[in-house]
């Protein structure tokens, strides 16, 4: 039996690990710069770096690399051998302090949304001692910054690490306002609840949508889809349930704490939900829970789906963002209390981030715009594209009677008595949840609802985080300069509730209501992700970067051409395996079952010229006309990609997908699922939405 324990972290070079490994002034030089931000002391590298090694060897690594995340849909790693020549044709095994803290990868083929030219291919990995290296494949992973030649950040980590630097800072302000003085850091921390599809591996194989796109480019609905909702935490089959078993196990190895799994809405669908850490070290872990739930997948015949909407017709999967803010003491900042009216520094904090909310509601939305995401939101579990936030009843009385200067009464939450003398009673809580809320506030934290699977969470964290410590700087501002301060933090609140609450929403965030209600209130509706790319460089936005160091005006410049280029090469490459997949499989696969059905209708009449043979003239008739209109539909998206392909800018092809070749890729769909629903299976060249779902 596996002694969990034992286990959990032994692949970890954590704090632990360095304890027992380094000498004792190392060991407390090295966790000032992890637990308090100071900078790393360089001359204690060297010591560091070969202990690391020598633990890393230990587990059997043979290599070093690198671990860092540019601006693609996957980290990227190096590998270097540990070995180095000496004299007498041996070797030794070494990892230099100079090898730890910076490595240079060939930057040349990253995205860089032109801040260096491909002849200019030299950047830096730097080495980042927050996050714990790891070992695994024979491999020690070492987390990394990734920089220009020129230093300009070209990776999700660096502005991650900016931005909690930034809340850090004001958060501080705020405590000390309130007259905390022991508290040296404040951090904020992250559990990121990951869904994902499972798909047999043979299944998975025989679509080149899927392997080219991680999603169905067609299919027509299975009989069964989620409608009689018995697949939500329902029981878990054994291949699955095997699945699930190993993947803990290979995850509690890198000190990831998966805690609880379960069925999601849709068939074939799951979740996998971690306990909090640190944000930077939430955000590497979820890089490497989505590596090891792909791997772990293979050993089992079985393919993870992390795209945000693989199946048509059916929910899709996102990834839950819950954040919340602590001190280094491990006070929660956003523990209400049992009486909220009274926590002033509760109130403050929670108006801060109403008021980031919807000031900077377009970023919440950049933050997680991507391709894919565009077919998950507005439905089946999934929060609208409209940002607003969600308080709860309680929560909502107590802003309501502080804006209003009225007398809060509060209200239990009351007992829950199920009227079984065998079931204890039990206290009900005073507000119910929100699943279409995009933005949430939980109990102790705000859950982020409107994350995409497949995506990197550090983009959502920028955004939370340097919002979030914008405002608390305004208000620490504010309140240092104040005569009165009681009165001035008072005054904060009341006036940024009243100015901000209407990004406060508790209703159904699906209902055309609420669009139009949204629509009065003055929120924001960036319907696709295009609409969402174009706010990055809106003048506020880059003030509020600029102010707090996140990213330089030509960082953000960057990172908004990286965004259309992303999209625009996405949405072509679905469309051009929709091209392929239409005209070598699906139009010649139905073909031979037209062509079946006109022996069968030539042989019934030569036999019995009186027999109509109605089925087999209505069908011939139905899958012919569309098969001409599949045929006409293939060759408008075959131009549309061209006229996309030849726009004069990253911008205007991005547009011209979005705008011309999606609507023609669901026209091509359309007629084609239509043929699907018409074919005998045997003649259909690809595996099916009910065998996909429901047979793993």
């Amino acid at each position: 039996m596996t002694n969990i324990p034992e286990l959990y972290g032994s692949m970890v070079f954590n704090d632990s690990v360095m304890r027992a490994k380094l000498p004792k002034e190392v060991y407390k030089s090295l966790k000032k710069t992890i637990f308090t931000g100071k900078q790393l002391d360089i001359s204690i590298a060297d010591t560091v770096a070969n202990a690391m090694k020598e633990w890393a060897i230990e587990k059997g690594a043979t290599h070093y690399t690198h671990w860092f995340q540019p601006l693609t849909p996957v980290a990227a790693e190096k590998h270097d051998a540990f070995i180095e020549p000496i004299p007498g044709d041996q070797v030794v095994m070494e990892l230099s302090g100079k090898s730890l803290v910076q490595g240079e990868p060939d930057a040349s083929s990253f995205p860089s949304g032109g801040l260096r030219a491909t002849c200019a291919a030299r950047g830096y990995t730097a080495w980042d001692p927050s996050s714990y290296a790891f070992v695994k494949d024979q491999t020690l992973y070492i987390p990394t910054a990734f920089c220009s030649y020129t230093g300009e950040s070209l990776d999700y980590k660096t502005p991650l690490l900016r931005s909690m630097e930034a809340i850090n800072e004001q958060a501080l302000r705020i405590l000390r306002i309130f007259g905390d003085t022991t508290t040296r850091r404040v951090t904020t921390t992250v559990g990121a609840e990951q869904e994902y599809f499972l798909v047999n591996r043979e299944y998975f194989n025989r679509r080149d949508d899927l392997l080219y796109t991680g999603r169905t480019l067609f299919g027509a609905s299975a009989p069964k889809g989620q409608d009689l909702e018995d697949h939500y935490l329902g029981p878990i089959k054994d291949k699955v349930s095997a699945y699930m078993h190993d993947l803990d196990l290979e995850l509690w190895k890198f000190g990831i704490s998966a805690k609880s799994k379960h069925n999601e809405a849709a068939p074939s669908q799951h979740e996998l939900a971690p306990i909090y850490a640190t944000t930077n070290m939430a955000v590497d872990q979820n890089l490497l829970t989505m590596d090891i739930m792909k791997r772990v997948a293979e050993h089992h015949g079985l393919a993870c789906l992390l795209h945000e909407k693989p199946y048509r017709g059916i929910s899709g999967s996102g990834k839950h963002n819950n954040w919340s803010i602590s001190t280094d003491g491990g006070k929660n900042l956003f523990s209400p209390g049992k009486s909220p009216i009274e926590n002033t520094q509760f109130l403050l904090l929670l108006a801060a981030v109403c008021k980031a909310v919807d000031e900077y509601q377009d970023l919440f939305r950049l933050s997680i715009a991507t391709a894919g995401n565009d077919h998950r939101l507005g439905a089946d579990e999934a929060p609208p594209a409209i940002v607003s936030m969600f308080l709860g009843e309680e929560l909502n009385d107590v802003i309501e009677a502080l804006v209003s200067k009225t007398e809060y009464v509060k209200e239990s939450g009351g007992k829950m008595n199920l009227g079984i003398h065998s079931i204890p009673v039990f206290e009900k809580d005073t507000t119910d949840r929100n699943r279409t809320s995009p933005f949430a506030f939980t109990g102790n934290k705000f859950e982020f609802r409107m994350l995409g699977a497949s995506q990197n969470i550090a983009m959502p964290n920028v955004i939370l985080n340097t919002t979030v410590a914008k405002e608390l700087k305004e208000f620490a501002d504010r309140i240092e300069s104040a005569e009165d301060r009681t009165y001035m933090i008072a005054h904060l609140i009341r006036k940024t509730f009243r100015n901000h609450g209407h990004i406060i929403f508790n209703g159904d965030g699906y209902s055309k209501e609420w669009e139009a209600e949204a629509a009065r209130r003055g929120l924001m509706n960036l319907r696709t992700s295009v609409d969402a790319f174009d706010v990055f460089d809106a003048p506020k936005n880059i003030a509020l970067f600029t102010e707090f160091s996140v990213f330089s005006g030509t960082e953000i410049e960057a990172r908004k051409e990286i965004l259309y280029e992303t999209y625009l090469k996405t949405v072509r490459i679905e469309a051009m395996t929709m091209i392929d997949m239409a005209q070598k499989q699906i139009l010649p696969g139905v073909e031979t079952y037209v062509f079946s059905l006109a022996k069968t209708l030539r042989a019934k009449l030569e036999f019995m010229p009186e027999l109509p043979c109605r089925m087999e003239r209505d069908l011939i008739a139905r899958i012919s006309r569309l098969q001409d209109e599949a045929y006409d539909a293939l060759n408008e998206l075959i131009i549309l990609v061209g006229e996309a392909n030849r726009a004069p800018n990253v911008f205007a092809s991005a547009l011209l997908f979005a705008n011309s070749v999606c609507p023609a890729m669901a026209v091509l769909r359309e007629k084609v699922d239509a043929m699907e629903s018409l074919t005998a299976k045997e003649h259909w060249p690809l595996p099916t939405y009910g065998e996909m779902t429901h047979r793993q």
